[in-house]
């Protein structure tokens, strides 16, 4: 804002009957009134324009404002016309900041940079590891930095990073998600599920139930032969035999997941109960519950039984457990990096050359097949 310059109304001279006199009668207190009037009214707006400025930085979110360096410069500059009442004016900043810039440049000492310096890199990636493998807090993720011997962090460093990063800085709370429950239980967590085929007998087509057990963990499927009376008595001795298999395997139960089939009786959750698993019927209409089991049974249907008609139990039995040993041995797995369950393929690449080739092996009649490289 540029200085008021103060307005100097000059003496007229005027002649009278009696000869030449400077006016000061009546006209020359008009004359200063109207140049009173002119410094009232740039008053008026200054005060209009402060009103303004503070009622914009009531709404502004930012509670403190930073300037840079050629924004200082030029209020710095601004300020030099209008002289000390510039202190009083300015609203952008405090009045004791403005002196302080003024003193600055009168000495002509550098202004401070404000504010912390910045986190360094590799402490900012240990936070935000520690809290997306953890779902910790921030005053969780502080004490475990305490522990690693990082110190010069306060909690509103790590709260402030989570949410740059858009992490809730709170810790976790709650049971979790589904999800979370069986990335907890991945290893010791098995699905069970039916599915079912007709069967051509001397009777005419018959429906054969199979019961299809799958550890989560390893993806390694078992299943029981199949029957067209699955009543209490199979049910118990399908529910021995797989426990019996899973120890051999060695293979840990301790979470069932089933969904609210009538055939599940009382005595075959039994079984596994005595032997410290817990049965857990899925919610009703969630089969997402059983996802794992539920995806084998359409594979198996798809990829498999689909293309048979089936005469009799030996044979649906023999079209099972061929697939079950192709998924189990040979078959890559998508979910395991496209790895069969064995783990015997090697790691590294092995380029082809003219001494080597590639083998088809088939089964059921090359409906299941998987490839091989072998020496000439």
């Amino acid at each position: 804002m540029q200085q008021c310059k103060k307005i100097v109304i000059p003496l007229i001279p005027m002649w009278n009957d009696k000869g030449f006199h400077t006016m000061t009668g009546w006209f020359s207190p008009f004359l200063f009134f109207l140049a009173r009037c002119t410094e009232n009214e740039l008053r008026r707006q200054i005060e209009f324009l402060k009103a303004e400025n503070e009622m914009l930085r009531q709404r502004v979110p930012k509670l403190r404002i930073f300037l840079g360096r050629e924004e200082r410069e030029r209020l710095l500059k601004l300020g030099d016309a209008i002289g000390p009442g510039a202190s009083r004016l300015i609203t952008i900043v405090h009045r004791r900041t403005y002196q302080r810039w003024v003193r600055e440049k009168a000495l002509g000492n550098p202004a401070k940079k404000m504010g912390r310096p910045p986190t360094v890199e590799p402490i900012r990636q240990v936070v935000i590891r520690l809290a997306r493998e953890t779902g910790w807090g921030y005053r969780r993720i502080l004490g475990e930095l305490r522990k690693l011997r990082i110190q010069f962090v306060s909690r509103t460093t790590i709260k402030n990073i989570l949410k740059e990063e858009g992490i809730k800085p709170g810790p976790r709370r709650g049971s979790g998600t589904w999800d979370e429950f069986l990335m907890a239980h991945v290893d010791t967590l098995w699905q069970v599920d039916f599915f079912s085929k007709m069967v051509w007998t001397p009777t005419g087509l018959r429906q054969a139930f199979v019961l299809a057990f799958i550890h989560v963990g390893t993806r390694r499927v078992f299943c029981s032969p199949c029957s067209f009376k699955p009543d209490a008595k199979w049910m118990v001795r399908q529910a021995e035999a797989v426990v019996e298999r899973a120890r051999d395997a060695g293979l840990m139960m301790t979470y069932l997941i089933r969904d609210r089939d009538g055939m599940y009786i009382r005595e075959f959750d039994q079984v596994f109960k005595d032997m410290g698993c817990r049965v857990k019927p899925t919610a009703p209409r969630a089969p997402n519950q059983n996802a794992f089991i539920e995806r084998w049974v359409k594979s198996i249907k798809f990829e498999c039984i689909n293309y048979f008609i089936v005469f009799g139990k030996k044979h649906l039995d023999y079209i099972v457990s061929s697939y079950v040993e192709h998924y189990n041995e040979v078959r890559p797995h998508q979910s395991l990096g496209n790895r069969p369950l064995t783990g015997k393929w090697p790691e590294f690449d092995d380029p082809l050359t003219d001494s080597v080739q590639i083998v088809c092996h088939e089964s059921l009649g090359g409906i299941l097949r998987h490839y091989e490289r072998v020496a000439a």
